[in-house]
């Protein structure tokens, strides 16, 4: 795994931490675990063949990072109760959108 990827990764859990700490500090383990529950949409990988490539971009290749599920995940975000999930999901989708850029300017 290049240093790409595991920078990818490793965003994936700050910055959902640190967007906790900065905004739900006072509940900030349950907000923190509600906004990595947006690595769920990566469940949409195990229908592709093979299942990870380092170099593909998701956003429009996965049915969970399109455009319409992009969509749903921000109304997701407007309801109090799936507040912090959509967010999640949302943070989730533009991480992957700058790793795909970083592929295309790398």
């Amino acid at each position: 795994m290049g240093l790409r990827s595991l920078l990818h990764l490793f965003l994936h859990a700050a910055v959902p931490a640190a967007l906790a700490w900065l905004f739900w500090r006072d509940r900030f383990g349950s907000a923190w675990l509600w906004l990595l529950a947006g690595w769920l949409i990566d469940l949409d990988h195990l229908l592709a063949d093979p299942v990870y490539v380092a170099d593909r971009c998701s956003i429009g290749f996965h049915p969970l990072h399109t455009a319409p599920a992009i969509a749903a995940y921000g109304v997701m975000a407007l309801p109090r109760r799936t507040r912090l999930l959509g967010i999640g999901l949302l943070v989730h989708v533009a991480l992957d959108a700058i790793d795909c850029l970083w592929m295309r300017c790398g």
